[in-house]
């Protein structure tokens, strides 16, 4: 299947929609979730076109591992969590709902993440207090 170039997360590395940044380099673009499930969720997405891992040049991969690490030491860190769950789903069978390949950093435990991803917005002024926490701590 071609990768979709409409998908939300390849019109917001266009600029063509808005996002709550936290971290950009010239490889991959960190922001927050509009639908969190914990407070200072945030993915990283490489800026190279791949609807899943497998998709993902290996020199990509290591530019977008690089920055998750990076991502998940400051939500720990900025939000003062006691660790950070890090997960990433390849294909809709796993139940990725977007078709770009990317990481979810959610402060907290596994056992924080009862809440159903993507069910409730979360709101804005709230998601941007959280990502100046997150700027800070990198």
């Amino acid at each position: 299947m071609a990768y979709d170039t409409n998908n939300i997360f390849a019109k917001m590395l266009r600029g063509e929609i808005p996002c709550i940044k936290v971290y950009e380099d010239d490889h991959t673009l960190a922001f927050m979730d509009i639908m969190p499930q914990t407070d200072g969720h945030t993915l990283v997405v490489p800026k190279e076109s791949a609807e899943t891992l497998m998709d993902l040049s290996d020199e990509a991969a290591a530019h977008w591992i690089k920055s998750t690490k990076k991502v998940a030491a400051a939500v720990k860190s900025g939000l003062n969590a006691p660790g950070v769950v890090l997960f990433q789903l390849n294909g809709t069978g796993a139940g990725q709902t977007v078709p770009h390949v990317h990481c979810h950093v959610i402060p907290g435990s596994i056992a924080d993440l009862r809440k159903p991803h993507a069910t409730t917005a979360a709101d804005t002024d709230h998601l941007k207090m959280l990502a100046e926490k997150i700027k800070a701590a990198l």
